[in-house]
């Protein structure tokens, strides 16, 4: 996993730790004189960095998986709209929950965790 951004890229993040989930990273940290702390932190460390948000060129691009690995491409003329929640905490911490929409009712994907969400949002 290459974290140096493509060129073109306008925005590129993949979901924060600890801003998203201040009191459960703060708990497994506490949990890891038992052990199974460290067995929660390293799956949630490898569940961020396997998912990446982008905007490369005019594309939005979300690629999640480690081992097997699904890509959505997404053209920025056909996002329809992107909507942003933070809660009071999120808007503390800088990150909240990213859902961008296209044609239909439903949304294309859901992110959650992802640093500076207003920035994607503003690029969109």
């Amino acid at each position: 996993m290459s974290d140096a951004p493509a060129p073109g890229t306008k925005f590129s993040a993949h979901p924060a730790m600890f801003k998203a989930r201040p009191f459960t990273f703060i708990l497994c940290v506490l949990l890891c004189a038992v052990g199974i702390g460290i067995l929660i932190l390293m799956v949630w460390y490898v569940k961020c960095k396997s998912t990446k948000l982008e905007i490369i060129d005019n594309e939005v691009v979300l690629e999640r998986g480690l081992m097997s690995k699904e890509r959505i491409e997404l053209g920025i003329a056909s996002v329809r709209s992107v909507r942003v929640y933070q809660s009071f905490l999120n808007r503390i911490t800088g990150v909240g929950k990213i859902t961008v929409f296209t044609a239909g009712d439903n949304p294309e994907f859901e992110v959650d965790g992802i640093p500076e969400p207003n920035k994607f949002r503003e690029l969109t």
